[in-house]
């Protein structure tokens, strides 16, 4: 049974940066994606970022494109998300998520296990 616990979430101004991680235990994420999404106060948990099993092919959100990067460490069991110049706008409970898959995917239903998010705000 795989876990995965979110950290690294916090309050920042816009225009700042934040590094999320995620950490797996129980058993090994390495030949599964990893995935981020988020959700906001009264919105939907919609989909951020992607990574396949060995971290050769990454998949964005255009809202996060270009100031995201998603990677992975899989001797660490650990996947991170930098967020640069971060906006109003991606203030949010930001979900780590472990796939069924070997490959990308933007699709909720492609992923297993969740953790219990860890909260970014950002001011303007």
């Amino acid at each position: 049974q795989v876990q995965v616990v979110e950290s690294g979430g916090g309050l920042v101004q816009a225009g700042g940066s934040l590094r999320l991680s995620c950490a797996a235990s129980g058993r090994t994420v390495s030949g599964k994606a990893m995935a981020w999404f988020r959700q906001a106060p009264g919105k939907e948990r919609v989909f951020v970022a992607t990574i396949n099993w060995n971290g050769t092919s990454t998949y964005y959100a255009d809202s996060v494109k270009g100031r995201f990067t998603i990677s992975r460490d899989n001797a660490k069991n650990t996947v991170n998300l930098q967020m640069n110049n971060l906006k109003p706008e991606d203030t949010a409970i930001y979900y780590c998520a472990a796939g069924w898959l070997t490959g990308i995917s933007s699709l909720k239903n492609d992923y297993r296990t969740w953790g219990q998010g860890t909260r970014v705000t950002v001011s303007s």
